[in-house]
């Protein structure tokens, strides 16, 4: 397989994967195309590479900007803006966390707390009060860890994680 046949690869599947992560593919797909890019990209480039409208180009990528994981880079004498995607994976992993917790872990964990206050007194109420306390309980719980992996050194973590295997 040549390295445009490999990175071409990458960048589809990238896209497949984050669906399964419920992440937008063209979103992953842009950022992976600024991954295997040697060089800085421009909206016009992302939107000839993968076939998509420019208010698609831009939006994923102010969306990539907002996540942490790229910037734009301005070239001298060139007046259209370039991005650059941030490869240090481990980052990668930390800001990706730390925006999955914030948008999704956090929200949850609100919303269970605000269902746990019940004007009842039935035991059906209590029931229902504790199942709630459990959920926020182990929400807490998931997000204390993505803290610590967001907060962590790659050694540490991955340390910590092979002697919970074993």
């Amino acid at each position: 397989m040549t390295l445009e046949e490999s990175k071409e690869k990458f960048i589809q599947t990238w896209g497949t994967f984050a669906v399964n992560w419920g992440v937008n593919r063209t979103m992953a797909q842009i950022h992976a195309l600024l991954l295997t890019s040697s060089e800085p990209i421009s909206t016009d480039q992302v939107m000839e590479k993968l076939q998509i409208s420019r208010g698609n180009a831009n939006m994923n990528l102010r969306a990539l900007i907002d996540w942490g994981i790229v910037k734009r880079e301005l070239i001298k004498g060139d007046r259209k803006e370039y991005f650059v995607a941030d490869k240090d994976v481990w980052y990668l992993f930390k800001q990706v966390t730390k925006e999955k917790r914030k948008r999704e872990i956090e929200p949850v964990i609100d919303f269970l707390r605000g269902l746990q206050t019940i004007d009842d007194d039935s035991d059906e109420a209590k029931e229902f009060g504790k199942l709630m306390s459990e959920f926020t309980s182990v929400s807490t719980k998931i997000s204390n860890i993505m803290d610590v992996a967001v907060k962590s050194d790659e050694h540490w973590l991955l340390g910590k994680i092979t002697n919970l295997m074993k």
